[in-house]
């Protein structure tokens, strides 16, 4: 069984590539605009290439971040489900006098 803080890290890690997800999916869409204009103002050209060169970059990120976040969705299957603690409190939190 995993430690706690093995599993903090593991949540922690899950939601840093969710975001990072997020940029390079921005990033894909950005660059794959851009390399359209430039195609359609200079079809051939250098700006278009570039734009093109950074659209495959951002697709590969992408591709890999989704391909972990699979991976780690299927080594999860087997882990117990993690609920949020109970909406009680505590009976006694203060000191006594």
């Amino acid at each position: 069984m995993a430690s706690e803080t093995d599993h903090v890290e593991s949540v922690r890690a899950l939601r840093q590539l969710r975001r990072m997800r997020t940029f390079y999916a921005g990033g894909a869409v950005l660059w794959a605009t851009s390399a359209a204009s430039a195609g359609w103002d200079d079809p051939g050209g250098r700006p278009m290439w570039v734009s093109v060169a950074f659209l495959v970059v951002f697709a590969v990120l992408l591709g890999l971040t989704a391909l972990w976040l699979r991976r780690r969705r299927a080594d999860r299957v087997e882990e117990p489900v993690h609920h949020a603690a109970p909406r009680r409190t505590a009976w006694r939190r203060h000191a006594s006098a």
